[in-house]
């Protein structure tokens, strides 16, 4: 298996990067360290626009023009998915728990928000009131997820203490979902992100975010 093919390597504008999304013109990034959300331009590299967070952002996507964001709160580490708007915040009002009040990275099909759980390795879909919908079970680990034409994309690991991780494509559209590691990642890598050509992704600890070319 090949190891994915990097394209560009940045230092990341806040420390720890965990969490990522594309809207379409903006990189968004959620520390684990400052518990900020931030908007990068990814041409000039710079922050556009930040918030702080109702908890540590571990996973983001985005749904149109808007994010959604996965928290842990609370001395317990609740996980709630909390509403971002950019260039006004975080809506006060909109929650939704996580299924068994896990789960860390996200993930959006066009129609479903997708709830990824490390330890279980699972991936949930939610309906609208967060209740679970569809549950697909994966071989490995999952630190990262992002829908690429109706295929979602994970990032994988069996052992997060090792730097064997791999980019595994799911195809969701079956019955009985195809599951396949495409390449292997040389680091430990957090979250997952596409901007229409390329892939992003975090090294967290060495607070860099990264592309990669396209896989599978």
């Amino acid at each position: 298996m090949k190891d994915i093919r990097e394209l560009q390597r940045r230092a990341s504008p806040a420390p720890k990067p965990q969490s990522l999304a594309w809207d379409g013109a903006t990189l968004w990034m959620g520390s684990r360290e400052t518990r900020r959300v931030y908007g990068i331009d990814p041409v000039m590299w710079t922050v556009i626009w930040e918030t702080a967070a109702p908890g540590t952002p571990y996973g983001m996507t985005a749904v149109g023009k808007e994010l959604r964001v996965l928290c842990s709160e609370t001395a317990d580490d609740n996980r709630i998915i909390r509403r971002c708007v950019p260039r006004v915040g975080f809506d006060a009002t909109f929650s939704l728990r996580c299924p068994d009040d896990t789960g860390s990275q996200l993930g959006y099909d066009g129609a479903r928000l997708h709830v990824s759980q490390w330890y279980p390795k699972k991936v949930i879909a939610l309906g609208a009131d967060g209740k679970a919908e569809r549950v697909i079970q994966v071989p490995h680990g999952i630190c990262g997820q992002v829908f690429v034409e109706g295929v979602l994309f994970l990032v994988t690991t069996d052992d997060e203490a090792t730097n064997d991780y791999w980019l595994t494509r799911v195809e969701v559209s079956a019955a009985t979902p195809k599951i396949e590691d495409v390449a292997r990642i040389p680091f430990q890598a957090r979250a997952l992100a596409w901007d229409g050509e390329k892939f992003w992704t975090n090294h967290r600890e060495q607070n860099e975010i990264l592309a990669f070319a396209r896989v599978g």
